[in-house]
């Protein structure tokens, strides 16, 4: 916040943090300042035990009403500051907050920020927080287990629960109903949290419910959820891991290279869910079924990545956080485009400075260069198209490529020889491929999903033989039971 521009300040600017309960709570000089003859006394809500007895004994302005009239908190922030800084201009001010002064107050931080730009100074009776008596209500120490603090109107995505975690500013049954939805992403339903609430007063209560029954659990303005630290979700996944390799017989036999069948199988498998998917996916209404599959299949191959992260940390290579900040950093890197100042038009650019990028990185004397000879045929060919493609070696449109395909197929026809048809027959799968890729159409998933069809319907030709040997039936009669087929699942969708 710039503030209201500079501004002559007749008093000081005081903050006082109320703390968690009533006045008793609040130290004597904080409460000489609050009770200072002649000073203005601001409160950010009436909606606390502190602030209530304080206006109880003295005049006060509290700022509720710019909560009513704010589009978002950010604005209430910042209209509860402009409010605080204007006042100071008639003299000194003291301006009170729930709880800890220090701890989750917006307003506080943006006031200070201002005084220090201003040269103005601020007077700070911080006051107790109620992070101390909720660690104390749950026997947990900050340092020693470590604590994490959320806030329950902007939870982080995703949110690990490997630490001791504070979900705070749980004020309406609508947010407990979010938070209760996000823990149960990762934990049971019956998985049990502690509901902290008006902590230090009279009326304070820790009730522990089940995550189901957090909804409907009775929250105010002091309501704080506590969730025990859980092996779940990233953290849960590495740790369970690293137990199995330590004691599971299984998993202490494998090595690098024992895994690469398991990483192959379980990337094709996840191309074979994610075929399942509508070809528009994400976009349109989901398919629960087909991303249920794929949700399984993407975890079995999270786990090779682990696994073999897990191996290399044993050799003191490198461990999983490691992968991860280094494929962050990649693509910090190659796309300058988001967080740099490079300027593109479309993604043909962003394929093209990826590709540039990607050559001074890795040294490459040519674009054909690392191009992995293990890949699959398809997706080989597919790569070194783009390749090309990314400095400007490719068609515009699909057109002159439908008319390569049958220029290669001609040429496959007049081929005299089987080492001249496996040259030809070559430059039609990859002409077809290069199809493909202006289509948008992923060959490989077009392929699978017509061998799909093609065994589907054989299987039917062979229900419609109806017990005859396949073997005894001419071409002319197979082929019947095959349009029949056709028929019968064309009409089936």
């Amino acid at each position: 916040m710039n503030g209201p521009g500079p501004l002559t300040v007749v008093g000081p600017l005081t903050i006082v943090g109320l703390g968690p309960a009533g006045l008793d709570r609040v130290g004597a000089p904080a409460r000489e300042a609050l009770f200072e003859p002649g000073a203005a006394v601001i409160v950010r809500t009436a909606r606390h035990p502190g602030s209530a007895e304080l206006a109880a004994r003295r005049s006060v302005t509290v700022c509720d009403d710019l909560y009513d009239v704010s589009a978002s908190f950010d604005e209430v922030y910042e209209a509860i500051a402009r409010r605080v800084i204007e006042t100071a201009e008639s003299g000194s001010v003291v301006y009170a907050v729930p709880g800890s002064a220090l701890v989750g107050e917006r307003t506080v931080r943006t006031l200070r920020e201002w005084a220090a730009a201003q040269n103005v100074a601020v007077v700070l009776h911080p006051g107790e927080s109620f992070l101390d008596l909720a660690c104390a209500a749950v026997d947990v120490d900050p340092i020693g287990d470590g604590l994490q603090v959320v806030d329950a109107r902007s939870l982080p995505d995703p949110l690990p629960l490997h630490l001791p975690t504070m979900v705070t500013q749980v004020d309406t049954p609508l947010v407990a109903a979010d938070v209760a939805v996000t823990l149960g992403r990762v934990l049971a339903d019956d998985h049990p949290v502690t509901v902290l609430d008006s902590l230090g007063a009279p009326d304070g209560s820790a009730t522990e419910v089940s995550i189901a029954a957090l909804a409907s659990a009775a929250v105010g303005p002091r309501t704080t959820v506590y969730v025990a630290p859980a092996a779940v979700g990233w953290h849960g996944l590495v740790a369970t891991n690293r137990k199995l390799r330590a004691e599971c017989p299984w998993d202490r036999k494998q090595t690098h290279h024992t895994l690469l069948s398991h990483l192959i199988e379980e990337a094709y498998e996840t191309v074979d869910a994610v075929g399942l998917l509508p070809a528009d996916a994400p976009a349109g209404s989901p398919d629960y079924g087909a991303y249920a599959v794929v949700e399984e299949e993407l975890g079995d191959l999270l786990l090779q990545v682990v696994f073999h992260a897990t191996l290399a940390a044993e050799a003191g290579a490198f461990d999983v956080d490691e992968v991860a900040e280094g494929i962050r950093r990649k693509l910090v890197r190659r796309h300058p485009h988001v967080f740099g100042e490079v300027a593109v038009d479309g993604a043909a650019d962003v394929l093209a400075n990826w590709e540039d990028l990607k050559n001074a990185e890795k040294g490459r004397s040519s674009l054909m260069d690392d191009v992995p000879a293990g890949l699959p045929g398809t997706a080989r060919a597919d790569k070194i198209q783009r390749r090309a493609a990314a400095v400007g070696f490719d068609w515009q449109e699909a057109g002159p490529v439908y008319a390569k395909v049958e220029e290669e197929l001609a040429e496959l026809r007049a081929a005299p020889d089987r080492e001249r048809r496996t040259d030809e027959l070559g430059d039609v799968l990859f002409a077809v491929i290069n199809l493909a890729r202006h289509l948008e159409v992923d060959p490989e998933i077009a392929l699978a999903r017509a061998s799909d069809t093609f065994a589907r319907r054989f299987r039917m030709v062979e229900d419609l033989a109806a017990g005859h040997e396949l073997r005894a039936l001419t071409l002319s009669e197979l082929n019947d039971l095959w349009d029949e087929a056709k028929r019968t699942d064309a009409a089936a969708g």
